[in-house]
């Protein structure tokens, strides 16, 4: 038996959480990866894990037997590490854990030109949705958070992404063209569930920054949208078809902006915005391979508090006008 090979496997079962989606994740049959951890107890001649249909757990000694194979695991890949790091160009197969919508609208897109300089890396993107923290199992987690971060990480800022309102051509020259957030009564919207909007929605100006406090704020509680959808680009979609005016973060509408398929709707106004990080977990040696995707996004995204999107895109926020573009007030 391969013990290192069997150490991995146990190591990866027990990050998903299951033999079958260690199975996925290991690109091998599933019965592969049971007669692997079968044949690893046997060896050992202990019981690792109590599994039944629904859940998996380990015993004590599979407990103890885990955080140890972990640790000869990260002695083993460091070693790794620091040959490859000395002796040649960066190689080998890197894990990143990303929003599905980043991954759509803007990794996949420049994927090509990072393979050109580094053939011989390969990337995984696993993108079930919404990631919220970071992931050990993976070389690099994007997150896009309107908190800060907290935790035994290293993280370093991507870009600042502006969720705003826009809407296809087609639909503002029927429809019209808002100037206030109060106008927006009078149209239909495509927002996230009700449930998530009863205390309202927040219009801001001016003030972009993290730090800075909004100039104007206007909060609104929206008639029934017409469309409903926590899922970004079902929401994208929505507006590409001219359903209505939707709120979308920059970096999934810098194509379709550039290419007049959507209009920015009130330029002065953004609902809030949300800080892109790269994390990884902390290591004394980076692999090359992960510190030359860090490198690249962070040249491509800019590394700093602003919105890259909105700014390629020929559309960000507009300074606040002053009171002579004060809106009425709400009836």
């Amino acid at each position: 038996m391969d013990q290192m090979r069997a150490m991995r496997v146990l190591a990866r079962v027990a990050d998903e959480g299951s033999f079958a989606a260690a199975a996925r994740a290991l690109d091998m049959a599933p019965a592969v990866v049971t007669r692997v951890i079968g044949d690893l107890e046997e060896q050992l001649g202990a019981r690792l894990m109590n599994r039944t249909t629904r859940r998996l757990s380990f015993t004590d000694a599979g407990d103890d037997y885990l955080q140890r194979v972990r640790q000869i695991l990260a002695d083993v890949d460091e070693a790794a590490v620091r040959v490859g790091n000395a002796t040649g160009a960066p190689r080998g197969h890197l894990r990143v854990l990303v929003p599905p919508a980043l991954a759509v609208h803007q990794l996949v897109k420049h994927l090509g030109s990072f393979r050109r300089q580094y053939p011989q890396v390969t990337v995984e993107l696993h993108s079930p949705g919404p990631v919220e923290s970071v992931d050990d199992s993976f070389d690099l987690t994007i997150l896009s958070l309107r908190s800060a971060l907290d935790g035994d990480f290293i993280a370093r800022r991507l870009a600042r992404t502006e969720v705003v309102m826009c809407a296809s051509p087609e639909y503002l020259d029927q429809r019209g063209r808002p100037g206030h957030p109060h106008e927006l009564a009078g149209h239909d919207t495509l927002l996230p569930p009700i449930s998530e909007l009863q205390r309202g929605v927040t219009f801001l100006a001016g003030g972009q920054g993290p730090d800075d406090a909004p100039v104007q704020s206007v909060t609104l509680i929206p008639k029934r949208p017409v469309l409903t959808s926590s899922h970004i680009d079902t929401t994208y979609a929505g507006a590409l078809h001219g359903l209505g005016i939707a709120a979308l973060p920059s970096f999934a509408l810098e194509d379709a902006l550039q290419e007049h398929a959507l209009e920015r709707v009130l330029p002065m106004w953004r609902l809030f915005s949300l800080n892109i990080w790269a994390a990884m977990p902390s290591r004394k040696h980076l692999p090359a391979r992960t510190r030359v995707f860090l490198d690249f996004l962070i040249d491509l995204f800019g590394g700093e508090d602003r919105d890259p999107w909105l700014i390629a895109a020929g559309c960000e926020t507009r300074p606040w006008a002053g009171p002579a573009a004060a809106p009425p007030s709400a009836q």
